[in-house]
């Protein structure tokens, strides 16, 4: 990959120049009677030639692109980043992991899921890199570890500066808000594979942890308390299921429900909380046990992965009402209450476990923080699963 954030990648990311092939010592020299191939034929050359912009690939628009989002890459640098945008390697100088008694880099590799394709459709691309920084800076977050940088990969069909300039400033937001440095990425153009219109999104952050101080199931103790933190909505998880059931339903995300208050699409876009900044904080002023980022797969199976074979976590479903984006899509789908609970986050996007003692010191910072939150169960000895009960208030 190259160092740029944007860099463009022609092709099934190829590089910007153009493949050298050694020739042949034993082929004519060029321009050599009978040394020419017929038009069609192997090694041959079509009337007027070829070049890479009739086969779909505009190098320009990728240079302007990589132009228009500069100053949003240059806005997350951190004092480590080294250089800038356009060389073959991101560069961080690592000499602040010194002061670390005991070092531990974590990284994390995510996308956004067809998320992509609602954007698509509503032609808004600034949020879905939020989303992205999301899923990659918060599971760092979960293990205790601070996200340091993070690199992008963006493949459209056709590259449009602006989309993609769109695209990459919301990954520059979400670095902003993550407290890390948007180090590098790739433009791919992928004509032929990928529509005009569509375009996917992944990225990879690096994070450091001491090692003493890695969160996880090895912490969690029965007696423990379970806070929840709410989500800003679906986040970038079960997009494929939401695209069926608006299709079956005949919903059209330019429709205003009563229930949302604002068109459907326009809430399916709401980016993801980000609460990387805010579990950091959280576990240096509290004992914090355990985080659980609240992804796929929903509450519960992402609870059980921080948790010993030895405790349950007990939720109580009464402790909240799930925002109503999730009731729509379960009544337009006719979803069953059990798979709504496996594919969605039902309003909670991270969880927390501390101990009993720190509950209130945990609730008043996060509120301090401006993120809601509470307590929405207990560890008590179990089989390593988490369990909800109770229903939620109507």
């Amino acid at each position: 990959m190259t160092g740029g954030p944007g860099d463009l990648a022609p092709g099934a990311a190829e590089r910007a120049n153009p493949e050298r092939v050694a020739p042949d010592p034993d082929a004519p020299a060029t321009g050599a009677p009978g040394s020419a191939p017929a038009a069609g034929a192997p090694g041959g050359t079509a009337p007027g030639g070829l070049s890479y912009a009739a086969a779909g690939v505009d190098i320009g628009a990728g240079d302007r692109a990589v132009d228009l989002m500069r100053s949003a890459v240059a806005s997350t640098a951190r004092p480590e980043v080294m250089g800038g945008i356009g060389g073959f390697a991101g560069l961080f100088d690592a000499s602040r992991l010194a002061a670390y008694r005991h070092p531990v880099l974590a990284t994390s590799t995510d996308g956004v899921g067809t998320k992509v394709v609602i954007a698509s459709r509503l032609g808004i691309y600034d949020t879905v890199g939020i989303d992205l920084v999301a899923m990659v800076a918060d599971d760092l977050a979960a293990c205790g570890a601070e996200p340091l940088f993070m690199t992008d990969y963006v493949v459209c069909g056709a590259v449009r500066p602006e989309r993609v300039a769109a695209i990459v400033s919301g990954v520059a937001r979400g670095c902003a808000a993550a407290g890390c440095a948007l180090l590098g990425g790739e433009t791919a153009e992928h004509p032929g594979h990928f529509g005009a219109d569509d375009f996917d999104l992944a990225g990879a952050a690096t994070g450091a942890v001491e090692a003493d101080a890695i969160l996880g199931a090895s912490r969690v103790r029965p007696g423990d308390t379970v806070i929840a933190m709410a989500s800003s909505g679906l986040h970038s998880n079960g997009f494929s299921l939401v695209r069926e059931i608006l299709k079956r339903a005949r919903l059209g995300l330019e429709q205003d429900l009563q229930e949302l208050g604002r068109p459907l699409g326009e809430e399916l876009l709401v980016p993801s909380r980000i609460y990387a900044r805010d579990c950091l904080a959280l576990a240096e002023r509290c004992d914090v046990h355990a985080y659980a980022h609240i992804t796929g797969g929903g509450l519960a199976a992402n609870l059980a992965r921080v948790l010993p074979a030895d405790v349950d976590a007990m939720l109580d479903r009464g402790t909240w009402p799930p925002p109503a984006i999730f009731g729509v899509l379960a009544h337009a789908g006719a979803v069953p209450a059990a798979e709504m609970e496996h594919v969605f986050n039902m309003g909670v996007g991270m969880t927390a476990i501390v101990s009993r003692l720190d509950t209130d010191d945990a609730l008043g910072l996060l509120a301090a923080r401006g993120v809601p939150a509470w307590v929405l169960g207990e560890i008590v000895p179990g089989t390593g699963e988490a369990r909800l009960t109770g229903t939620h208030p109507s």
